[in-house]
């Protein structure tokens, strides 16, 4: 199979070639692509070497912020709660409610992009047995969506020791 195949270019180099084909296409989006953009292949590593993160990896820097931000905002409000009931069962009970009002909502809206648009911004090939894209060392590359169960794994309804 040569480079030239469409099963061996990624979407950008497929729009590229497209875009530089169709006079009319060009026309209705604005500016032709130069020469040197028509021809150059864009890798992950190009985009690194340029400072420019690719998208799927600012999103999962995103990710990884909001979840941490959660953990610290959960476990102020877990050694304070703990402070002030000091009745583990009563602790326990509005410990199961706050998580369960907690609001996940931007992060999990995060991890469904992810989800939908990784493989596809990392071009993962698919696996004709599973019909599904060829995990990545052996995992995955679905996030799962948080909830109270990850307060509460966190977060245990054990009063915080105190000091």
């Amino acid at each position: 199979m040569s480079p030239e195949e469409p099963e061996q270019r990624t979407p950008v180099e497929r729009h590229v070639k497209r875009s530089f084909e169709d006079e009319a296409l060009v026309e209705q989006a604005g500016q032709p692509l130069t020469r040197r953009q028509r021809q150059t292949r864009r890798t992950v590593e190009q985009y690194i070497r340029a400072g420019v993160a690719p998208a799927y990896m600012r999103r999962l820097k995103n990710i990884d912020r909001e979840l941490e931000r959660h953990r610290r905002r959960l476990g102020r409000l877990h050694r304070t709660l703990s402070q002030e009931v000091r009745d583990p069962r009563a602790f326990a009970e509005q410990w199961r409610a706050r998580a369960h009002e907690w609001n996940f909502e931007a992060v999990n809206e995060l991890i469904r992009q992810h989800n939908e648009w990784y493989p596809i911004e990392r071009n993962l090939p698919i696996d004709p047995r599973t019909r599904d894209y060829v995990k990545i060392r052996g995992r995955s590359y679905r996030r799962t969506e948080i909830g109270p169960d990850w307060v509460l794994e966190h977060f245990p309804p054990i009063p915080h020791p105190t000091d």
